[in-house]
């Protein structure tokens, strides 16, 4: 019908956005936490659609440099000028910034982080003019980090974890929770097979979270077993393609310890 609203394909099943809503309103910024693959992304990009916020947002690795933030100068026919990076134009819009796996950030990164988040909410622009910029106060930073179990993460300095006051752990959902997600993505399936592969994805979460193994299936994944039973694939070669497969890169020993838990669920 037109003009009707598209039902949102996230749930929030862990009442994140009520969260985020109060830190939103008071200025406070914050600090999602959880392994990869929980819909960390999912939330932030989810709740600014929800708020109609504009959002700029950057993920982090040991490629971030500080100009990706604050910018570079440039020159344009003779002049110089300067392009301003994500930090500062978002301060500057008084828009939403998504900082993505913030704790793969190298040091001098999270130092001019540091600067720009402190109570000041400003940036001393050195690589351009010296100008102060100072953030709107609509201005509205939310972070994201992985377990330090998780490949290329550091430890946040104390400091800049204060900067976070309002945490939010969003792991695993429960099997009903997930479901229901799933559910979102995928019509045409039985609930009892998506079940079977739910089992087996918190089987392998469990496994590598006690490092048994060396991955955990996410959420992405769950979904993608569930398109493939609708798209008419038997439940042990969805969850083999799925689930089983991916951990070949690490070897034999370990792709046929998967293998092994995949028979003995799947062929019962």
């Amino acid at each position: 019908m037109s003009g009707q609203k598209e039902e949102s394909l996230y749930l929030d099943w862990n009442n994140s956005f009520e969260i985020l809503n109060r830190a939103y309103e008071k200025g406070l910024f914050v600090l999602v936490i959880g392994p990869k693959g929980t819909g960390k992304t999912s939330l932030v990009r989810e709740y600014a659609k929800q708020r109609s916020i504009d959002l700029e947002s950057i993920n982090f690795s040991l490629r971030t440099r500080e100009s990706h933030l604050v910018g570079t100068k440039n020159l344009n026919e003779g002049n110089i000028g300067f392009d301003e990076g994500i930090l500062v134009k978002s301060m500057k819009d008084g828009n939403m910034l998504y900082l993505d796996e913030i704790n793969a950030a190298e040091a001098d990164v999270l130092l001019r982080l540091d600067e720009a988040l402190d109570d000041r909410r400003q940036v001393v622009l050195k690589e351009s003019d010296g100008s102060v910029i100072k953030a709107k106060n609509s201005w509205f930073v939310v972070a994201t980090i992985n377990p330090l179990t998780h490949v290329g993460t550091k430890e946040l300095p104390p400091q800049l974890l204060s900067r976070f006051p309002v945490r939010i752990r969003l792991d695993y959902p429960s099997e009903d929770v997930e479901l229901e997600i799933i559910k979102r993505h995928v019509k045409n399936s039985k609930d009892s097979e998506i079940l079977q592969g739910l089992k087996l994805a918190n089987t392998l979460r469990q496994a590598a979270a006690v490092e048994e193994l060396y991955y955990s299936p996410s959420l992405r994944e769950t979904i993608a077993y569930a398109k493939l039973l609708e798209g008419g694939i038997s439940t042990k070669q969805a969850a083999e393609i799925v689930f089983g497969n991916v951990y070949s890169q690490w070897g034999n020993v370990e792709f046929q310890k998967v293998n092994d838990i995949i028979t003995s669920m799947f062929d019962t």
